[in-house]
C-alpha cells in the first residue's frame, strides 16, 4: 500500500506526529512519502502559502497512491489534488477556534469555512482526541476516526539523565495565546522556584529541559492532547495542566497529573506550588503517569490501530 502524507512541515508538532507515522508504517511494509512543498517564511503567509505550494506540487506529480492523508486544513488542497484512492484529513484540536484566539473573528470564521470545505474533500477524517471527536461532530456533522498520537519510548529513554533541579517548572510548547503562556507568566513571580520557558529549540535541548525539572506545567486554554504532557509522563515529570480539550482523557486528576481550570492563574499557582512543597505526592503522580504511558500511549499499542486503519480505508 502506498500512502501520501501532508503537512507544512515535519518539524515539531503536528508535522513531526506525520513524519513519525509515515516511518512506523514503512518499517510495517508500507511504502510512505512525505509531501514538501515551500512556503513563504512571514507568520500569516505560511500556511496560505503552503496551501498553494502543495497544491501545485501535487497536481503537478504523477504519482498515484493508495491513500493521502493530510494534516490541518492547509494541507487539505494537496490532499484533493493528489492522485490518490482515498483522502484522509487530520484535525488535531478545532482548527477554527485556534486560529481565531490567535488572530481575528474574521480569521476563525475564514478558517472555519476552510476546514469545514477540508472535511467535505475527506473520505475519513482522523483526530487524536475524544474532545475534539466531539467538537467536529457538533460542528461539521462528521464523526472522526480516534487514533491517540503515541510517543517514541526509545528516543525518550535516549534522553541523558541529568540531576534534577529543585524547584524547576519547564514549560514547552508555542508561546500563544491559547498555550495560555500569558498565564504563566503572570504568575511566575510568586512560583517558588524558577520557570523555564522551551518555546524555540531544538527537542533535544527541551526534553534535557523537561527532564531535569521539578514540574511541567501546561497551562493551556485550548488544546487537543499536548505531546508535551505525553513526553512528560514518559520521562517521569509531573504534570500540572489546565483542563482544556483533551488534556483530561490522559491526565487523571490526582492519579496521572493535577488538573486545574483553564485560564485560572491562581487555581494554577497553588497547584504548581503544592507539587514543588510535596516531593513524596510530587514523585507518586510521576510514577503513575509513567505506568500510564507505557501501557496506552506507545507506539507498540498504537501502531496496529495505525495500519487497521489504512488497510480499511484503502479497502472501503
Amino acid at each position: 500500500m502506498r500512502i501520501l502524507f501532508v503537512a507544512p512541515s515535519y518539524v515539531g508538532g503536528l508535522g513531526a506526529h506525520a513524519a513519525a507515522v509515515a516511518g512506523k508504517l514503512r518499517g510495517c511494509g508500507f511504502e510512505t512519502e512525505l509531501l514538501r512543498a515551500p512556503h513563504v517564511p512571514v507568520k500569516n503567509l505560511k500556511n496560505p502559502s503552503f496551501a498553494v505550494f502543495g497544491a501545485a506540487k501535487a497536481l503537478a506529480s504523477r504519482e498515484r497512491y493508495d491513500v493521502v492523508h493530510a494534516y490541518n486544513p492547509p494541507s487539505a488542497p494537496a490532499m484533493r489534488c493528489a492522485r490518490a484512492g482515498k483522502r484522509a484529513l487530520a484535525l488535531h484540536g478545532v482548527y477554527s477556534q485556534q486560529i481565531g484566539a490567535m488572530h481575528s473573528g474574521a480569521a476563525g470564521r475564514l478558517a472555519g469555512a476552510a476546514e469545514a470545505l477540508a472535511a467535505r474533500w475527506a473520505d475519513r477524517i482522523t483526530t487524536d482526541s475524544e474532545d475534539v471527536r466531539r467538537a467536529y461532530r457538533e460542528k461539521l456533522g462528521v464523526d472522526a476516526e480516534f487514533l491517540l498520537s503515541p510517543q517514541d519510548a526509545d528516543d525518550l529513554d535516549r534522553i541523558p539523565d541529568a540531576p534534577e533541579k529543585r524547584g524547576q517548572v519547564a514549560y514547552v510548547g508555542r508561546d500563544s495565546y491559547e498555550k495560555g503562556t500569558d498565564i504563566l507568566r503572570g504568575i511566575e513571580g510568586r512560583v517558588d522556584g524558577r520557570v523555564v520557558y522551551c518555546t524555540d529549540v531544538g527537542w533535544g535541548e527541551a526534553m534535557a529541559v523537561l527532564k531535569s525539572s521539578s514540574v511541567v506545567a501546561v497551562p493551556s486554554r485550548m488544546d487537543s492532547i499536548p505531546a508535551t504532557i505525553k513526553e512528560a509522563l514518559f520521562l517521569g515529570v509531573p504534570v500540572v495542566a489546565a483542563a482544556a480539550g483533551g488534556i483530561p482523557e490522559i491526565i487523571r486528576h490526582g492519579e496521572t497529573g493535577i488538573l486545574v481550570e483553564p485560564n485560572s492563574p491562581e487555581q494554577l499557582l497553588e497547584a504548581i506550588n503544592g507539587l514543588l512543597a510535596d516531593r513524596d505526592r510530587a514523585a507518586g503522580l510521576a510514577e503513575r503517569g509513567r505506568e500510564f504511558a507505557m501501557k496506552n500511549l506507545t507506539w507498540d499499542v498504537m501502531l496496529p490501530k495505525y495500519a487497521r486503519f489504512y488497510e480499511d480505508l484503502a479497502g472501503s
